[in-house]
């Protein structure tokens, strides 16, 4: 299925479904997002499940975030037909 991104903004881009309540935290399908693949990668890149449900589980809070922040400036200047790669934070490797 292809739209606008939620999360980047990015328009006629294929998405994927987000929980913003994790399913291994109680979400179900009422806690859906339509984001795009790379914010969809990047975000479980940077944050565990539990750091979602707690303090990340709707779309305005993942946008203000530090940490996605930066990625969101950079990934609303690409085109959708290009594909970024995400890698886990040094923090979230840790865990």
């Amino acid at each position: 299925m292809e739209g606008k991104c939620e999360l980047c903004y990015r328009e006629n881009i294929v998405l994927t479904k987000h929980h913003l309540l994790p399913r291994e935290e109680g979400g179900k399908e009422e806690h859906i997002s339509l984001i795009c693949e790379d914010c969809h990668k990047h975000i479980h890149a940077l944050y565990t499940n539990r750091e979602l449900a707690v303090r990340l589980n709707t779309i305005k809070a993942l946008q203000e975030d530090e940490k996605i922040s930066k990625y969101l400036k950079f990934i609303r200047k690409q085109p959708a037909s290009k594909k970024v790669r995400s890698y886990k934070s040094k923090e979230r490797k840790k865990r």
